[in-house]
């Protein structure tokens, strides 16, 4: 493969991870906080996250390939990093499967009550229920999906800015309509939303003899991915304004038309569907491969354990990215920076440079920790 074409595809792949289902709970988001807040946000959590990648991305570079988080952790913290990082693992892909059942249920329902009638519960199970037949059976064009979720994504946002242009009048929502309870709201959900590490090993590898420019490719791939969801953060609360729904695409149904919205409705459901079927596959080959679960109790575990959580009555999906991002991917994010200290500790053995890492990590680890208490304080309450 040509260098420019292994380089784009690796671009490609990994902004198609990172664009998911954070591109439907941020503009909600963005309309009890305000524009100028989301935008605050992003301009501190985008170097962050770009920074804790970097870091990752390093280790991967000079460790042996064919490797994943919690084998990097075992190297280079022990068993006990080892255990954290598939717990957090677990977890933030169980979050994940939930959110996607709560959203993709709600589109589902959205698109099909007006026909056949039913309740949103009953959708919620039929997406539940074809989604867990998929993962029984692996499919493996799935691993593909990354490219087609980014597709539907860049038509749901010409959709927006050429058929909705002219409605894009709500610029009071600068300020939000939400009260100072409400900002700490985009914290997870954008970390949640940026967040890409889990491939950046399996990026290293499609780059092999250019595995060079693997930091650039990190940077410019969190950077589209932010873009692309303050695109859509704009297009959607300026349309509906104080009227935006929580899954973003429901609100604009008074402003453009049920045609507009069937087809929206559409795009979001593929795009979710897929990405739940794919999330499951990730999931059960963590219970099968790393915990050495059988392979049916893994699939059952995978597929149930998030759908249980539904019908206990889960089904906030603003808390839940919140919580997978704050908690999950936080926890996350401090187990790739204790890596990266142990890794300079141990390669460079350079005091100058360890001295200088001092000031930069523990404020991240700070941040990292913050988020996670006050999100568990927040669930509760």
């Amino acid at each position: 493969m040509p260098k420019i074409k292994k380089t784009i595809y690796a671009l490609v792949t990994l902004v198609g991870t990172i664009v998911g289902v954070g591109f439907f709970a941020l503009p909600y988001i963005a309309s009890k906080v305000g524009i100028w807040t989301m935008l605050g946000y992003f301009l501190v959590l985008t170097p962050l996250v770009i920074i804790i990648h970097h870091f990752f991305g390093e280790v991967a570079l000079r460790t042996k390939d064919f490797l994943r988080l919690p084998s990097f952790a075992e190297i280079y913290l022990g068993r006990w990093g080892r255990r954290v990082a598939l717990a957090s693992s677990v977890f933030g892909l169980i979050g994940v499967s939930l959110a996607y059942i709560i959203i993709g249920g709600q589109f589902l329902s959205n698109l099909l009550i007006p026909v056949f009638g039913g309740s949103p519960l009953l959708y919620a199970l039929v997406y539940f229920v074809f989604g867990a037949i998929m993962i029984f059976g692996g499919i493996g064009a799935i691993s593909k999906i990354e490219f087609l979720d980014m597709v539907l994504f860049t038509i749901i946002l010409i959709v927006l800015y050429f058929g909705a242009f002219h409605l894009m009048k709500n610029t009071n929502m600068l300020l939000g309509s939400g009260g100072a309870r409400d900002l700490f709201l985009p914290y997870g959900a954008i970390l949640f939303s940026l967040w890409g590490a889990t491939l950046i090993p399996e990026t290293e590898e499609m780059l092999r003899e250019e595995k060079g420019s693997l930091k650039k490719i990190v940077s410019s791939s969190i950077i589209i991915s932010a873009v692309f969801y303050l695109l859509f953060i704009v297009a959607v609360v300026f349309i509906s304004g104080a009227h935006t729904s929580r899954e973003a695409i429901v609100g604009l149904k008074e402003f453009l038309g049920n045609g507009v919205i069937t087809l929206l409705l559409i795009f979001g459901l593929v795009v979710t569907f897929t990405s739940f079927v794919a999330m499951g596959l990730t999931l059960k080959k963590v219970f099968w491969y790393d915990l050495k679960i059988g392979e049916n109790l893994s699939w059952a575990i995978a597929c149930f354990v998030p759908f249980f959580l539904f019908l206990l009555g889960l089904q906030d999906f603003i808390k839940v990215i919140g919580l997978v991002g704050s908690v999950g991917l936080g926890i996350e994010g401090i187990l790739i920076i204790l890596m990266y200290r142990k890794l300079v500790e141990t390669k460079n053995k350079n005091r100058e440079e360890s001295g200088r890492l001092v000031f930069l990590i523990y404020p991240l680890i700070a941040v990292l920790l913050l988020g996670v208490v006050y999100e568990i304080i927040y669930f509760i309450r």
